[in-house]
């Protein structure tokens, strides 16, 4: 059945080709994704990038354009034409780039239109196995209990797990000391050596480590838990208030782009999430689609990342790293 489905795709996807080419033309589409590749929200890309090809009828091709808090390939983004032919493709640090980055010439909302809101990943709360707790209550217990003497691995301030780490430090009323690293991978490998205490990462990234015996896992930072992760409450089931975080993807494409152009991309990108093959893809990598994938949605979801974050971010004084 599954074979005979993505066999039957590009016939279906045929006559909107069609229609799409009449738009585009011939030339490849770009994709734009200011993380370095194989990151949380280029992986995404290329998932989506190869399902919209064939809807599309013409290739898609992925640029990385990683540093500087995603303003490097934002200001690439918004160097393109307002054609359609460019499309960017952000995770979290859209919704701060303006509040660290003053200087950065562009509104995340204003300046960059909403095609769709693609996927969220739930992070994941996980200890050293020598940590003696086995619930986020007891963590919390013992987070109290140390203060600033205990430790939680993050990339650099703005990073996506890094202020995953702050607002649990704000919600559950706790001091601890986050030690940032270049790359999370170094930092999820220092608690599994128990060089650190604690982290909240992706489950890519944590829950081999939670296999092997290295991390225990405690919850998931999704309200109401994940799919992905059946056997871990949310933070904020777990006890702590207002909690609700995840790492998320969205599409975008420049202001002034004609609206039958993006009327077509809207409707390739939501072909592409609604169908089963590509979300048992995104599901495999650990990625969830959203319940409503709309334009609608994604600006309303970065409208509301903007103004939670806006004043930790003015009560932490991140400055670029």
């Amino acid at each position: 059945m599954r074979r005979r489905h993505l066999l039957a795709a590009p016939l279906f996807a045929a006559p909107f080709a069609v229609r799409a080419q009449s738009l585009f033309g011939d030339r490849p589409l770009r994709m734009i994704v200011p993380v370095a590749a194989a990151g949380a929200s280029d992986i995404v890309a290329r998932i989506l990038a190869e399902a919209m090809t064939p809807l599309l009828g013409r290739p898609i091709v992925v640029e990385n354009m990683a540093g500087a808090g995603s303003t490097l390939g934002a200001n690439a983004f918004q160097q393109t034409p307002a054609d359609g032919q460019t499309i960017y493709v952000p995770t979290n640090n859209h919704a701060l780039m303006k509040l660290i980055y003053p200087q950065f010439a562009y509104d995340p909302a204003a300046d960059f239109v909403p095609v769709a809101l693609a996927t969220r990943q739930p992070f994941v709360v996980a200890v050293h196995s020598s940590v003696p707790a086995n619930s986020v209550p007891e963590l919390i217990a013992w987070l109290k209990q140390r203060g600033a003497e205990a430790n939680c691995g993050a990339a650099a301030p703005g990073a996506v797990n890094y202020m995953a780490a702050e607002l649990f430090r704000l919600r559950a009323g706790v001091d601890f000391t986050i030690v940032s690293y270049r790359a999370a991978a170094a930092s999820a490998q220092d608690v599994a050596a128990g060089r650190l205490d604690f982290t909240i990462d992706s489950p890519s990234l944590l829950m081999p480590l939670v296999r092997q015996g290295k991390l225990r896992a405690l919850a998931v930072t999704m309200a109401g838990g994940s799919t992905l992760l059946p056997g871990l409450p949310g933070l904020q089931e777990a006890g702590v208030p207002d909690y609700d975080n995840a790492a998320w993807t969205m599409i975008f494409v420049r202001p002034g782009t004609p609206q039958p152009a993006l009327a077509t991309l809207r409707s390739a990108a939501a072909r592409a999430l609604a169908d089963a093959a590509v979300r048992e893809r995104l599901a495999t990598a650990g990625f969830e689609t959203w319940p409503d994938c709309s334009p609608a949605a994604a600006a309303a979801l970065l409208r509301a990342e903007i103004a939670r974050w806006t004043p930790i971010v003015a009560r932490l004084n991140l400055k670029p790293s």
